[in-house]
């Protein structure tokens, strides 16, 4: 048994903005239920200490680049035994807003000395600072929001295993060289073997050097980053990492309990691997919801995500208003919000053709269970994606992914052509050039495909029959937490 430390800024359902604060909830959850000491770490924003029914103050610190003192709090996880530490600063999270940005969607002007001070309260609970009498063994942290903790813990004497994990390099926590020197941070660390990155601070860079093991969410994406394209500058020290065996890529499970259709509590209709047929009742349900005609013959396309151009929203948009002005019996339901061009383009879309689209800006935990049992795909045409999670869920629930082979989507879904549906390990629709065109392509063959209900059928069984639950990477991260020194 080891005692691991896992430090995150977002954790479902305290906080969630994307994959991180499902990961950061189910990974420790599976470590714990495999007998792992876990201790999870995040800020205590307004909204988590809402919906936390029962917490204590367990610890005060005074730290380092703030005058006054910070609590640690203790609560669980919700709907779990795992103990959740929060960093009380109402100074620094008690606020309207996301956890990095204003209402308005502006990045907080004080990011870096709202996440310097969480790095260095998670410096204080990894050498026992606190005084909570627990010191891990691991270290265990996430994205740029995390970074500076294994740099600050560097020089300490008696500290644990660090592991850094990359959830996606496209944020790496860069900041001017003024925000630096205001966070009273080691002069030392400013350099190349250090935190500078072409005369800005980088978070993210901390972490990749001063860890002891780099991991990332996916195989395709441990690859991938060590090139140009998806290393944002950083690729020549993730080359050099992964050559000292130090980069590696896990790829992320799903909550299995969270995300079943036989008992989701979300759905009016449940359905299971043996019974199918079953799923054709949430998507008449969606389609009355939404006031679309209902019919089994449509093929009804799901959308879930940030509006952003890394998910390909735009080809999304372009491929289907072709479908659709062509008049392909096709039916689109999208729930997202991100940049507003994307929504407005969403908004006309909808107005054009309101029999067959239907769409909700914002985000609805709800209507997302609802929308991965109704519909009969779900579009993922990302740019690169280091792992995602959407389509795992889609092939948890029956529904067909239709995705770019990049990242974690390349790792888990496998393309409907015939030597695949003969083999009986197609489980959805790859593309691989980042266009419309490509995309509009995939979409005609899913189209031709939903016109022979038995060869569906046999791709939907395929998908709800793979294995993408916490068991297999759990284990490999409970291995690497026993061998992370001897690489």
């Amino acid at each position: 048994m080891r005692k691991i430390l896992f430090a995150s800024s977002e954790v479902h359902p305290l906080m969630k903005t994307g994959g991180l604060a499902d990961v950061s909830a189910s990974l420790p959850t599976a470590l714990a239920q495999h007998g792992q000491d876990v201790r999870i770490f995040m800020p205590a924003y307004r909204q988590c200490l809402q919906k936390i029914e029962k917490i204590q103050i367990v610890a005060t610190l005074k730290l380092d680049g703030y005058h006054m003192p910070v609590e640690i709090i203790e609560a669980r996880l919700p709907g779990t035994e795992v103990i959740v530490w929060l960093l009380n600063s109402p100074y620094h999270f008690d606020r309207n807003g996301g956890p990095y940005s204003h209402p308005d969607g502006y990045d907080w002007e004080d990011n870096a000395a709202r996440f310097s001070l969480f790095c260095r309260a998670i410096v204080a609970l990894a050498i026992d600072e606190a005084g909570l009498d627990w010191k891990p063994d691991i270290l265990h942290c996430n994205d740029w929001q995390t970074g500076l903790a294994p740099a600050l813990l560097s020089p300490r004497e008696n500290k644990p295993d660090t592991i850094f994990t990359i959830h996606n390099m496209a944020y790496q926590g860069l900041f001017e060289r003024p925000v630096f020197d205001a966070l009273d941070l080691p002069e030392t660390l400013w350099s190349i073997e250090g935190l500078e990155f072409y005369g800005l601070m980088s978070f993210m860079k901390a972490g990749l050097i001063f860890s002891d093991q780099i991991t990332t969410v996916s195989p395709t994406y441990a690859k991938e980053i060590c090139h140009a394209e998806f290393g944002y500058g950083l690729e020549g020290l993730l080359s050099y990492r992964a050559e000292q065996g130090r980069l590696s890529g896990i790829l992320n499970g799903i909550d299995y309990e969270e995300w079943n259709p036989a008992i989701d509590p979300y759905l009016n209709y449940h359905y299971s691997v043996k019974t199918p047929n079953r799923k054709k009742k949430n998507k008449q349900a969606l389609q009355q919801k939404f006031y679309l005609p209902q019919s089994e013959q449509t093929l009804f396309i799901g959308l879930i995500s940030r509006l952003v151009s890394q998910k390909g929203i735009d080809l999304s948009i372009e491929a289907v208003t072709r479908l659709l002005e062509q008049g392909q019996d096709v039916q689109l339901i999208c729930l997202g919000s991100g940049e507003s061009d994307f929504e407005q383009a969403l908004r006309v879309l909808r107005a054009r053709f309101p029999d067959k689209v239907a769409l909700t800006i914002g985000y609805d935990e709800k209507l997302s269970h609802q929308i991965e049992a109704g519909v009969d795909v779900f579009l993922m045409p990302s740019r690169f994606e280091p792992c995602g999670l959407n389509q795992m869920y889609s092939l948890r629930y029956g529904t067909l992914p239709i995705v770019r082979n990049t990242g974690g989507l390349a790792d888990t879904v496998v393309d409907a052509n015939d030597d695949n549906r003969k083999s009986g390990t197609a489980n959805g629709f790859c593309f691989d050039e980042a266009s419309a065109e490509a995309l509009y392509e995939t979409l005609e063959r899913a189209i031709a495909l939903f016109q022979h209900p038995r060869r569906w059928r046999k791709l939907m069984i395929t998908a709800m029959e793979g294995d993408f639950s916490w068991e297999n990477s759990a284990n490999i991260y409970i291995d690497l937490y026993h061998h992370v020194n001897e690489r």
